[in-house]
């Protein structure tokens, strides 16, 4: 049986990264960041997904290294981890990449985009991307030392349940709707994880132990799923990757029991029910003073991505 004092050891060691280990992250971020560029550009209409998964997985080999985990490249963005790469981009569709490549010595980056197949966001993609990137950014603005990663994620759902409540997809007091969890019908995931040698780092230590330090973790639907909760300190990596996703049979699962019909208008979701899912996520270091932006910005505004794609239109 694995001894509690070496494994507590361990997770007290790696949780805090030095400065050899930041400058490797930042190196896998980067081409995390070119495999990210390219399949912006290459999502195209009759593109298939596994041509562009084939793609970012070539980018992270020909820089020396190896993608950091099973890469996601889909037009079904509400499947969380969907690995399948059988389809072909189709007009109208969002293309949503999550990949990260892992250096030599093993550390890893971790990168989301959603792009749309057409080179331009419909009005209702552009309506629901700016919420999620809302999101994103407004955690970012909170990283510091001391602050508990839990209460950026509940900030994070704060600004998301705001967002669909202008756009008649939920109603009611918002702290009600976030106490009851109405948000995890779109938001079902937690806002990041911590990071390094493994993409999910040391998760099979425990999650209580690295993402928590012995806190219990919620039961609740969708907090349950928060990996990181734990106050944050100077030397630790994680993702911020809020998304917003409509999932049909789980709409259709709660819509039959009316289950958080206080918070939820499920007359106006079921317009949204073939919208698919989109995410952003980029990876920080939690510094003395704030944060650290890991690696090169990556595209990540309407403009920018839509900048990005056009310049997949002529050879290069």
């Amino acid at each position: 049986m694995a001894s509690f004092e070496l494994i507590m050891g361990v997770i007290n060691q790696r949780n805090y990264k030095s400065a050899d280990e930041i400058l490797e992250i930042r190196r896998a971020c980067d081409v995390s960041v070119d495999m990210h560029t390219l399949a912006m550009r290459m999502a195209k209409q009759g593109v298939t997904e596994a041509q562009i998964a084939g793609a970012v997985q070539q980018v992270a080999v020909a820089a020396g290294g190896q993608i950091s985990f099973p890469i996601i490249a889909t037009i079904n963005g509400q499947t969380l981890h969907n690995h399948y790469h059988g389809n072909i981009l189709k007009d109208g569709d969002l293309f949503l990449l999550d990949a990260g490549a892992e250096t030599a010595m093993g550390y890893a980056g971790d990168l989301s985009s959603t792009v749309p197949v057409n080179g331009k966001f419909t009005s209702r993609q552009k309506d629901i991307y700016s919420i999620c990137l809302d999101s994103h950014n407004h955690a970012i603005s909170m990283l510091k030392p001391g602050i508990p990663f839990k209460e950026v994620h509940f900030e994070t759902a704060r600004v998301i349940i705001r967002g669909l409540k202008d756009l008649g997809l939920m109603k009611g007091n918002v702290e009600d709707a976030l106490a009851n969890g109405a948000h995890a019908l779109f938001f079902p995931c937690g806002l990041g994880h911590m990071m390094g040698l493994d993409v999910h780092d040391m998760e099979d230590l425990g999650e209580v132990h690295v993402g928590y330090s012995g806190e219990a973790k919620s039961t609740q639907f969708g907090l349950k799923s928060l990996r990181l909760g734990r106050k944050l300190e100077p030397g630790f990596v994680f993702t911020i990757e809020p998304g917003i996703y409509f999932i049909p049979d789980l709409i259709e699962q709660w819509k039959k029991t009316n289950h958080n019909g206080d918070y939820i208008n499920y007359e106006r979701v079921e317009t949204y029910k073939s919208f698919g899912g989109l995410r952003n996520e980029e990876d920080f270091l939690v510094t003395e003073s704030g944060y650290e932006l890991l690696g090169k910005p990556k595209p990540k505004t309407i403009a920018e991505v839509e900048a990005e794609w056009a310049k997949g239109l002529f050879p290069r």
